[in-house]
Order: C-alpha cells, then sequence, then structure tokens
C-alpha cells in the first residue's frame, strides 16, 4: 500500500491547492512532434469539475477527446499547464506518481470491458485491491458490495463468457467502483452494446451518480452524451461548447 504523510496523503505527491473543484485542468496544452511539425492535440484547454458532476465529454475522431481522457486519467502528462486533481497538482508527477494517484483517485470503465476471461466475476472486482495490498477477507467482502451496488449480487461467481455484454459491461463498473475512486472515468462505456443494454448501462450510471459518484463519460455518441448533466465539446484540440443541460 502507498506510504502516507502526517495529512493522510500518498507520500511524494505536491501539496494541495487551496482550489474546491475536483479537478482543475488549467491552460492544457498537448503537442506532439511529427518529424519538423508540431501538431497541437490539445490548445489551452481550461475547465474544472466539481465533487458529484456528472459530465460527458464529447467530439469527432481526431478532435482531442481521447488525448483529454489520457490526462484526465493521468495515463499522460501534459505538455503545458497545470492539472490538478483532489488537491494533487499532477501536471509535474513522475510516472511511478501517476500511477499512484491513478489507482487511488480514478475508477477506469472500458468500451471492450478488460475483463480476465478465466476469472470469476468477484475476481475480476477484487483485482485493484489485490493491487492495493487489501487483505482476502476484506476485499471479498468490498467486491461482494460493489457487485450488489451494480445489481449482479447473485453473478459472482460467474466467468465473462457466462455474462451477457451487459453484465460484463457492470462487472467493469464494479471493478472500476471497488476502490471508492474520486472520479468514475468512462471510455465508450456503451460502444461494445446494443441499443436496449446501453439504455440500460446509462440508467445505472445516472443511480450511481445520485449516489454521489463523480462520471466523466468520453463518448462520440450525442445521445449518450445529451444523458449526462453536463456537455464538453471537443474540436481541433479547443472546447468548442460548456454547457450544462441539467
Amino acid at each position: 500500500m502507498d506510504e502516507e504523510n502526517g495529512n493522510g496523503k500518498a507520500a511524494g505527491v505536491p501539496p494541495v491547492s487551496g482550489g474546491e473543484a475536483l479537478i482543475s485542468m488549467k491552460n492544457i496544452w498537448k503537442t506532439y512532434q511529427m518529424g519538423t511539425e508540431e501538431l497541437h492535440a490539445l490548445r489551452d484547454v481550461s475547465f474544472e469539475v466539481k465533487r458529484n458532476e456528472y459530465l460527458a465529454i464529447i467530439g469527432p475522431s481526431g478532435s482531442g477527446k481521447s488525448t483529454l481522457m489520457n490526462l484526465i486519467g493521468c495515463l499522460d502528462s501534459p505538455t503545458k499547464g497545470e492539472y490538478w486533481i483532489n488537491g494533487h497538482l499532477v501536471s509535474d508527477m513522475t510516472d511511478d506518481e501517476l500511477a499512484r494517484i491513478r489507482n487511488k483517485e480514478i475508477g477506469f470503465v472500458f468500451q471492450t470491458f478488460n475483463l480476465l476471461a478465466r476469472a470469476t466475476a468477484l475476481h475480476n472486482v477484487e483485482l485493484p485491491l489485490i493491487y492495493a495490498g487489501m487483505r482476502a477477507g476484506e476485499r471479498h467482502d468490498q467486491a461482494q458490495a460493489a457487485l450488489a451496488s451494480v445489481e449482479l449480487g447473485d453473478r459472482v461467481m460467474h466467468r465473462p463468457n457466462e455474462l451477457s455484454g451487459g453484465q460484463r459491461q457492470r462487472v467493469a463498473i464494479a471493478r472500476a467502483l471497488v476502490n471508492h475512486p474520486s472520479i468514475l472515468l468512462a471510455d465508450e462505456p456503451t460502444g461494445a452494446l446494443d441499443s436496449k443494454t446501453s439504455i440500460e448501462i446509462m440508467h445505472l450510471f445516472e443511480k450511481l451518480h445520485e449516489e454521489g459518484n463523480t462520471i466523466i463519460l468520453v463518448t462520440h455518441e450525442r445521445d449518450i452524451a445529451a444523458r449526462a448533466h453536463r456537455v464538453i465539446t471537443i474540436r481541433d484540440g479547443l472546447i468548442e461548447k460548456d454547457e450544462r443541460l441539467k
């Protein structure tokens, strides 16, 4: 488990910011060197996300939304600008520090589920707790509770090939939630599902939001984005629109 300092924060991370936002992106640039040319995937992007917001990020292919998702998820670092998450300045962190913040603060949900094929639903959900060093009995109980929260309490011993697509995505959501992260970050979570199952999964996200979770949904589907309470539209590496729906 991560060492902690006297303030209860993970050791080796920058001091806490005074802002109230859970996420704060300030003048973020992401630039790639392509031979002699520079490609600006993100250009001077700034926004904040408060606790318990339900935000969708939408944009066409090549707009920069995937780059932005990777930065939010601490999978990459900006070329310029400041990124704060839950009081930590992550834009200046090393890879090891980013990994600690990523494991503690962010629960990921992927389009392709990313489940271990031979493991039960329970074991798949336990994985983040194993990496965190939690004792077997405690992580077993916590994983069962997470599966119950996504209405799969009666499927804990089923393997992915014994579950429907929607049930597999629920297992993935339970795994994302099991560590009680600050943010649930979902990348095209309905992309591999049919329309009926997509609606069911979006109803689940609404339920999780009502229970107090902060959700950031990355999608190219406008009808899926419209189920969030706020939508940021990305185009050509810039925020084209930031609108509150509810």
